[in-house]
């Protein structure tokens, strides 16, 4: 039952040879595996000098386990390295599943939800919220 609805867009946007931006929008699901694994092997291959890469999560709109393992599989990819990854996060659909996982603080997370504080509470965190 796959159907295009529920499949992620992954797009990709190099700014500069040392930083890069993966996007995602839809399901953030077990099918999103290969696209995201995809785009960053390219990533990685197209830019030698890669040193940080955004992944900009608030186009999903619902994330499970399977896209969870996912986004700690592309900060695997990109540890040996040195590659920074920072998950940009907007919605419910991916903080509270990161949150409730614990991998909300294995990620530098920039918190764009407007109603989370300006002020750092953690060092990796943009913002936070401690709920």
């Amino acid at each position: 039952m796959n159907e295009l609805d529920d499949a992620v867009e992954v797009t990709v946007t190099a700014h500069d040879e040392t930083s890069a931006e993966i996007g995602l929008t839809g399901e953030l699901s077990e099918d999103a595996r290969r696209p995201l694994v995809r785009a960053m092997t390219d990533l990685m291959l197209s830019a030698p000098k890669l040193s940080r890469l955004t992944v900009d999560t608030r186009g999903v709109t619902f994330m499970n386990s399977a896209g969870m393992a996912s986004l700690v599989q592309l900060q695997k990819m990109g540890q040996p390295r040195g590659i920074e990854l920072t998950l940009v996060v907007q919605s419910t659909a991916v903080t509270k599943p990161l949150q409730l996982s614990g991998l909300w603080h294995r990620f530098t997370i920039d918190d764009r939800r407007t109603d989370t504080p300006d002020t750092v509470h953690e060092a990796t965190h943009r913002r936070s919220d401690h709920t």
